[in-house]
């Protein structure tokens, strides 16, 4: 498996300039209402489900200017302004470039747009309170209810994530739960409950969302030559999903994916 870079050269990522994978200008998963999404890279996790392992490796993205790409988002304000939405910033993991996200966030605030980060806040210690207070949103990414089954899923320990959640707390920031739900991997009954009852001890919780794991992205593990570790493993059903909710509601956690929005 190819080894991630976690520590950028300074000169190279700042808050002038960053590296980027891809936009989407169309977004209506990633926040309130559609959203102007911008995909960084770099990411210290080798999720067993990563859908993006494209974005895996820090310099495989594009060189870009913080003003180059505010001057794209300026170009949608208006929009996105009346669809209620906003920036989101994911990737990969923004906070493998926290001065280039901390710079976006502020642009788009001045624009008077709602922002959004979508992190598994892995590595939230290298980033500035500074970052975190431009922040409207944080779409929390849980991958496991416990540390040895994060290591089984992520290669990583569970540990960085609780803690960041903890740290959210200062700031009273709204969280959306995502948890990604991988038969066979994460999905046993003692998973769930325990990744229910994290959960439920976060705080200002607005929005959980179950995802069922799917093999859309195998393709690009095949173009990448990098060996995918569930590639032929079963995809979460909708019964997968209802089962698991209903473990959730039992732990206290509730299905708010339709619940009015911020």
């Amino acid at each position: 498996m190819t080894e991630v870079t976690l520590s950028p050269p300074r000169e190279i990522c700042t808050a002038e300039q960053g590296y980027v994978h891809s936009v989407e200008t169309g977004g209506t998963l990633d926040g309130p209402g559609i959203r102007f999404v911008l995909f960084l890279n770099g990411c210290p996790l080798r999720c067993q489900y990563c859908h993006n392992p494209d974005t895996w490796l820090l310099r495989s993205g594009t060189l870009k200017k913080t003003t180059e790409i505010l001057e794209e988002v300026k170009s949608y304000a208006s929009f996105l302004k009346r669809a209620k939405g906003g920036l989101t910033i994911s990737g990969g993991e923004p906070l493998m470039q926290p001065h280039f996200a901390e710079a976006l966030f502020r642009g788009a605030k001045a624009m008077g747009l709602h922002t959004a980060l979508d992190t598994s806040g892995a590595l939230h210690e290298r980033s500035p309170d500074s970052l975190f207070e431009a922040v409207d949103l944080v779409l929390l990414d849980l991958k496991a209810g416990d540390d040895e089954t994060h290591r089984k899923v992520t290669r990583k320990p569970i540990q960085p994530t609780l803690d960041f959640a903890e740290r959210l707390r200062k700031f009273d920031k709204p969280i959306w739960a995502r948890f990604v739900l991988v038969p066979g991997l994460n999905d046993s009954e003692e998973q769930l409950r325990k990744v229910a009852k994290i959960i439920s001890g976060w705080n200002r919780v607005e929005r959980v969302e179950i995802l069922p794991f799917h093999q859309m992205a195998s393709y690009k593990y095949e173009e990448l030559k990098v060996t995918y570790p569930l590639k032929g493993a079963a995809e979460a059903t909708p019964r997968d999903v209802t089962l698991a909710w209903h473990i959730f509601s039992e732990e206290g956690v509730y299905n708010t994916r339709n619940a009015p929005k911020i």
